[in-house]
């Protein structure tokens, strides 16, 4: 398989024509480059790949807050997120 580099302007160009291959790889050079500010704008376009980046990042950390902004803004699993991590003993174990 060839691997092509393809311009971040013809992805957008792509993206923005509906094209969700495109959104993808946007939203996994973001993630690459940790441009968060542009997983986020993906995010609020509808980017499943840009949550679900998003969601990983923000749970690594224990970002609650984050995670529920991302579940605001429509990826789910970031709520379940939240709520597992809610749940869970603040020391590792419940006394």
């Amino acid at each position: 398989m060839v691997n092509r580099n393809i311009d971040r302007e013809t992805l957008r160009e792509l993206a923005d024509g509906g094209n969700e291959t495109a959104v993808d790889r946007l939203a996994d050079l973001a993630d690459a480059a940790g441009d968060l500010g542009e997983l986020s704008e993906l995010l609020d376009e509808g980017s499943m790949r840009a949550g679900f980046l998003l969601t990983r990042r923000a749970a690594a950390a224990s970002d609650l807050c984050e995670l529920q902004r991302i579940s605001d803004a429509g990826y789910d699993e970031a709520g379940s997120e939240v709520d597992r991590l809610l749940k869970a003993p603040a020391d590792g174990h419940w006394d």
